[in-house]
């Protein structure tokens, strides 16, 4: 199986708690103005690599607490997703992503893949980038609008269950 994407960052703490890799997805169709990393769009644009392969050469360093899957839009290729955040998974790791797809529409999708996504996902952050709704002072998110919501506990109570940062 193979994934595309647009870049990688082996050390961030910009994407979610504590010391992070990050996956660029390559594709989007949801074309947010002011979007961060539009340069990740077109489905063509950056590399395909082997998911067993990629995985292989991915920190696995005790100092990384997680993977985060960013894009373009993991949900645009979600079997792939699926499997590396499932990976990371059973490493110990806690997996983050970022969609410009709302909570409930990928809940009502009848699509497996992007349920079998969802279960292997601890925290989402839903929701297009809105420009008119930007805030720099609220972590994690690039506009108001966007949820952080904690996936297992959102499934289990089949309702939305939203992350807050705990004082460290």
């Amino acid at each position: 199986m193979k994934v595309r994407l647009a870049g990688i960052v082996n050390e961030s703490v910009n994407d979610g708690p504590g010391l992070r890799i990050v996956l660029f997805f390559q594709g989007c169709d949801h074309h947010c103005p002011g979007c961060h990393n539009p340069q990740t769009w077109s489905f063509s644009g950056g590399a395909e690599y082997e998911i067993d392969s990629l995985l292989d050469h991915l920190c696995d360093h005790p100092l990384i607490r997680g993977i985060t899957l960013s894009g373009g839009d993991p949900f645009y290729q979600p079997e792939a997703a699926a499997r590396i955040a499932a990976n990371f998974h059973e490493r110990g790791k806690d997996v983050w992503a970022y969609t410009g797809f709302v909570w409930n529409d990928l809940r009502n999708s009848s699509g497996s893949a992007w349920q079998e996504l969802l279960e292997n996902i601890d925290v989402l952050v839903d929701g297009p980038f809105l420009q008119e709704q930007r805030d720099l002072k609220i972590p994690f998110r690039g506009s108001a609008n966007q949820r952080i919501i904690r996936v297992p506990e959102s499934l289990q109570q089949n309702q939305i269950v939203l992350w807050n940062p705990r004082p460290q």
